[in-house]
């Protein structure tokens, strides 16, 4: 017994001090976000919310959020569409290959990022998408779907069959089955799956320097440009409401998956 309790607060500490070690360095954005001086250090010299009216009142920040808010919505959006009619067409559906058709659409998240971007900026410079929102979107979108995807077929998977037939014995259209009886049991994943698409969307990085260019820029490429050219805790302050953004959004789909 005693060798069972020892092993479990060992494996408690190991699990702590490997949080700790993970998360420290985001953590530690924080309070240089508030720094006083000129550049980023820590421990900061003093503290000041400088930098965070600077993020407000520049317009190249400004215009970065914007574009970042306008990608990410519409990413949500079409990739939520596409992802659940998707999810329920692989389960409910008769669909040849259909473990090769989701292997496809979650390719995605298994292709290095670096490569989808190269790909994608080679396809864009041919249909000049590149610099452009509605390019941005749709690259986003590919990347965001197969999220949208895991969480609305897991909810498909434990979801009762057997009421949609019930359903559709009473008279009722696919149609009226699927907005009467299949969305509001599946609602829960299809918004948790939204919320990892926004997620997605507003923190990527890498296929955004490729395809975004100077008219697009979101707010993780500007956050690149600020670290490469000017190096001042404007960059700590903007990461500062990313990681409080990510953590709200991943908190509520934590939520979400748990009413599942």
């Amino acid at each position: 017994m005693n060798q069972e309790r020892l092993g479990s607060t060992a494996l408690w500490v190991i699990t702590i001090f490997t949080l700790i070690f993970l998360i420290a360095p985001s953590l530690i954005v924080i309070p240089m976000s508030f720094s006083a001086g000129e550049t980023l250090s820590f421990p900061p010299p003093g503290y000041s919310l400088r930098w965070y009216e600077n993020f407000f009142t520049q317009p190249e920040w400004q215009s970065a959020a914007r574009n970042s808010v306008i990608v990410a919505v519409l990413t949500t959006i079409v990739a939520t569409i596409l992802g659940t009619g998707v999810s329920i067409a692989l389960m409910r559906g008769s669909v040849p290959a259909r473990n090769l058709a989701t292997s496809l659409f979650l390719t995605p998240m298994i292709v290095p990022a670096i490569v989808t971007a190269v790909a994608v900026y080679g396809l864009y410079v041919r249909f000049r998408l590149v610099g452009t929102i509605q390019g941005l979107v749709l690259a986003h979108t590919v990347l965001a779907l197969p999220f949208v995807m895991i969480n609305v077929s897991a909810v498909l998977q434990g979801m009762d069959i057997r009421l949609e037939h019930a359903s559709r014995s009473l008279g009722a259209t696919s149609v009226r089955t699927f907005f009467l009886v299949t969305l509001p049991l599946i609602r829960p994943g299809i918004l948790a799956g939204a919320l990892f698409a926004f997620i997605t969307s507003f923190d990527e990085l890498v296929v955004a320097l490729f395809i975004s260019a100077d008219r697009a820029a979101t707010l993780p490429v500007q956050i690149w440009s600020g670290l490469r050219f000017e190096i001042n805790p404007t960059v700590a302050a903007v990461s500062t409401l990313l990681i409080v953004l990510s953590t709200a959004s991943l908190g509520l789909a934590g939520l979400l998956r748990r009413q599942q």
